[in-house]
This record gives structure tokens, C-alpha cells and sequence, in this order.
């Protein structure tokens, strides 16, 4: 019997998309390159000041990949103003490109690998008096920096890449969602939800909201809900081999 050829959306920012879209493939399905996010990273001359005051704070708080490897570009590939700090990580790909620049990270969450689980750790439970660097994207969320304060840290951002909505030219997504033979969408971010549905035309919103959405997170569950999308499924962690777990779980697949 025939494997049905699903096609399934994948809106992650294309330099970030290969792996999730090589395990659809693997599968035997096509995934649809459709990234509703462009990362950009800061000019390094706005943020230069700020790696020479990096000893200053106890802890460096990675909130991402994008955040690790914009930081380090920004710095020319060089660590050594990163290593007299406490490195934390919010999750495990995170702490995989610290590892691969050459960063030891001393604390990452043990599960729920996002901000939330962070503030869950012994160490983000006792920074009274201490000085916390966050490095993210432009306008991330203020949940960390919000609870750390509240928790008696003096708390500091160092932004490294903004977000833009890209343009798209290629009509395959549109026509496959017109057809009704798009099988499955992935959104990995609230801002990726909402820039979706900008990037469709509202005539066909009825539309999209009958396909089934992979999501990573209940926050984003919450967007989609209030957005008028009819089947949502969450990821029990924000990876990669979680998302493809979730798309067969909700096509009612029997692979993997």
C-alpha cells in the first residue's frame, strides 16, 4: 500500500528549518518551506560596549540559538569576554550552540525547556543582589527579566537580532492550501502564527484555520485559539523531533 504524500507547512526561519524539514522528508512526505520569520542580526557597533562589561554579571541568560550565534558574530567569533560569567541556556538547543562555540553553560533547565522552566531552577530562585544579562531578540517576551526582578536581580538586556516578516513570491503553499491537500502547519512562535495569517489573503483564512497546527508551546495554543483555528496540538518540548512526534499524532499516521 502507497504512503499518502502529506504536505506539511514549516514557517521556521529558513536558516533554522533543514532539520525539522529533513525529518518530514524522512517520512516521505514533502515539507513546504514557507518561513514566516526573517532573523536579521543588530549592526555589531550598536551593541560593542556591552561586551566589554560583560564581567560584570554573574549570569549571561541565553534565550535561544538565533541569540548565541548573533552574539557571537556580533563579537567576531570571540568567547573570551563570555567566559567570566555564569552561562545559563533556556533549552537544549540552546546550550548545544553555546557547546559548539566553546561556552560552558552551567545551568539549563532539566524539563520544559523555556523560559518558565528556567525561573524553575534552584540557582534563577536565588539571584538576589545579582547582576543578569539577557541575550535576545528585539522585544522578546518580559516574563524572565519581569520575575528575576522580582526576585531582587538587576536585570539588563543585550538585544542581537530583530525579527522582520519576509516576502514571499513562491505560490506553492497557497495553492495547495486552495486545493485542500495542505495537511499540516508547524508554528514555532506567537509572532510566526500572526505573520501566517498576514501573509494569506483573509478570503482564504477559513482555510487555513481548518488545517491542523503543530504548535510548541499552550501560549501559542492560546493565540490560535482566539485566532479561530479549529485543530491544535502541542509538542510536549519545543525540539524538532517533538514537532514531527505531534504532526503524526495529529494526521493519525502509524511512521516514525
Amino acid at each position: 500500500m502507497e504512503t499518502k504524500k502529506y504536505n506539511i507547512l514549516v514557517t521556521r526561519p529558513k536558516q533554522q528549518a533543514e532539520t525539522l524539514c529533513h525529518l518530514i522528508e524522512k517520512q516521505g512526505w514533502n515539507a513546504i518551506r514557507f518561513p514566516t520569520l526573517r532573523i536579521v542580526g543588530v549592526e555589531a557597533e550598536a551593541i560593542k560596549l556591552q561586551f566589554d562589561a560583560l564581567k560584570q554579571y554573574h549570569w549571561l541568560v541565553f534565550i535561544s540559538a538565533n541569540a548565541v550565534n548573533f552574539a557571537l558574530k556580533a563579537n567576531n567569533g570571540k568567547i573570551d569576554c563570555f567566559i567570566n560569567s555564569h552561562i545559563a541556556a533556556v533549552g537544549k538547543a540552546t546550550e548545544k550552540a553555546l557547546i559548539a562555540h566553546g561556552l560552558t553553560v552551567d545551568l539549563v533547565p532539566e524539563s520544559h525547556f523555556n523560559t518558565e522552566g528556567l525561573l524553575a531552577t534552584t540557582e534563577m530562585n536565588n539571584v538576589q543582589g545579582k547582576s543578569c544579562l539577557i541575550v535576545r531578540g528585539n522585544g522578546g517576551r518580559e516574563t524572565l527579566a519581569s520575575c528575576l526582578r522580582e526576585r531582587g536581580a538587576k536585570i539588563a538586556y543585550m538585544e542581537v537580532y530583530t525579527r522582520i516578516k519576509p516576502c514571499h513570491n513562491d505560490p506553492t503553499a497557497k495553492k495547495l492550501l486552495v486545493q485542500g491537500n495542505l495537511h499540516a502547519i508547524t508554528i514555532t512562535s506567537n509572532e510566526a502564527l500572526l505573520n501566517l495569517l498576514s501573509m494569506f489573503d483573509k478570503t482564504l483564512h477559513y482555510l487555513l484555520h481548518a488545517v491542523p497546527l503543530v504548535v510548541i508551546s499552550d501560549r501559542i495554543k492560546e493565540l490560535a485559539e482566539q485566532s479561530e483555528f479549529n485543530h491544535i496540538a502541542v509538542t510536549d518540548y519545543p525540539g524538532d523531533t517533538a514537532i514531527i512526534k505531534t504532526v503524526v499524532m495529529s494526521l493519525g499516521t502509524q511512521q516514525l
